[in-house]
């Protein structure tokens, strides 16, 4: 029996603000707000990230800097929430669940 795979840890809150009845229109989730961008893949959970990947790129003086930025493609910040990017990944998922 395989085993399962390894999971980082990351806990997320979804608050579903309404639900709409069946129309005419595609009936697909919508994003209406967040924050921050998604961490990388295998950064190490929500302490890695914090206290390693997020440590290290931010101080040019920390031993691993040159490390996770080569890691992570050069650069990387961590604010930007992609509203529209999240949206057109819904309209494909809700797209596929209806086939």
């Amino acid at each position: 029996m395989p085993k399962p795979a390894r999971r980082d840890g990351w806990d997320h809150t979804i608050v579903i603000d309404g639900i709409q009845p069946p129309g005419k229109s595609a009936n697909v989730p919508v994003c209406l707000d967040g924050a921050r961008a998604c961490p990388p893949e295998d950064c190490g959970g929500p302490f890695g990230y914090a206290e390693n990947f997020l440590a290290a790129i931010s101080d040019p003086r920390h031993p691993e800097h040159k490390e996770m930025l080569g890691w992570i493609g050069g650069a990387f910040d961590p604010e930007p929430f992609d509203l529209k990017g999240i949206n057109r990944a819904l309209a494909r998922v809700g797209k596929r669940s209806k086939r």
